[in-house]
């Protein structure tokens, strides 16, 4: 063996030799990212309730208007008051009854229709250019059609939900299969795959992470859209709370309202959110 093996085996390590202990200096900077990350996730925990005592302590002063701005303890007083009378259940349960069914008659279209438009590309080239055409139309310009043609009864509220929640769940889910990348639908197809076991062993799982998105702005929109639509119309619903409380310059109770419907849409969110966790567990980042 020459000098040169000798003094490389010297400098080779052994299987049993301990890890370099790492400096305080280094540890702290490894640790760094994570800290920062834990301090942004605390302050996104109490950002809310920062708000809210600066809009009391501001109240309390009169740094602001009360009539147009009462002091968070005064508008959690009267949602207590109302809750503990079930007045604000009667229009919670309006509005989400509307909603849901709403939601429904606009989502499974929306949903179908995107993956059919998705997948075959002489329908679309026919009705793709229509709903383009009608997609920008907003659709509380349209809700005076909508009551002329429905009335004012519960079914309008269910269609101008229904239009404006088709449009986003269409989009997104043509979005999602459309970016199915296509060496996928040609393997399916060299394996002689039928059209059913493409839609759902290929098509669907790859553009579930856009459905989702889709339903979370569908469900929020339905919301905002919901809102509007029962200050005409309505006896009954969040958004004729809101009206009302508003004609009588009850700003207290307006603020119940809007508080209720953010309320509703966030757990609404959340709701999605969980189930996007379990049904599509590949898409969390």
């Amino acid at each position: 063996m020459s000098a040169t093996d000798t003094n490389a085996d010297c400098m080779r390590p052994t299987g049993n030799a301990a890890p370099a202990e790492l400096s305080t200096q280094e540890k702290e900077r490894l640790r760094a990212p994570f800290n920062r990350e834990r301090v942004f996730r605390n302050f996104s925990y109490f950002s809310p309730i920062v708000i809210l005592l600066l809009w009391e302590i501001s109240a309390q002063l009169g740094a602001i208007d009360l009539r147009f701005f009462p002091p968070p303890s005064a508008i959690a007083e009267t949602f207590l008051s109302m809750i503990v009378s079930l007045e604000l259940f009667r229009h919670i349960g309006a509005t989400l009854q509307r909603v849901a069914v709403g939601f429904l008659m606009g989502a499974v279209p929306g949903l179908f229709m995107g993956i059919f438009l998705g997948l075959f590309l002489r329908p679309r080239q026919i009705v793709g250019p229509i709903l383009a055409a009608l997609y920008p139309v907003p659709k509380i310009a349209i809700l005076p059609l909508i009551l002329l043609v429905f009335g004012t009864g519960d079914m309008s509220k269910y269609v101008i939900i229904a239009i404006g929640v088709f449009f986003l769940m269409y989009y997104n889910t043509f979005g999602g299969v459309r970016q199915v990348p296509q060496i996928y639908l040609d393997v399916a197809q060299s394996t002689g795959a039928n059209r059913y076991q493409v839609f759902t062993q290929i098509a669907l799982p790859s553009a579930l992470p856009q459905i989702f998105t889709g339903l979370k702005l569908s469900a929020g929109t339905s919301f905002i859209i919901i809102a509007a639509a029962e200050f005409l119309g309505a006896r009954s619903g969040v958004g004729f709370f809101i009206w009302a409380s508003w004609q009588t310059f009850s700003v207290t109770r307006m603020f119940v309202g809007i508080v209720t419907i953010s309320l509703l849409g966030y757990l609404t969110l959340t709701l999605i959110d969980l189930i996007e966790r379990r049904v599509v567990p590949w898409a969390r980042n």
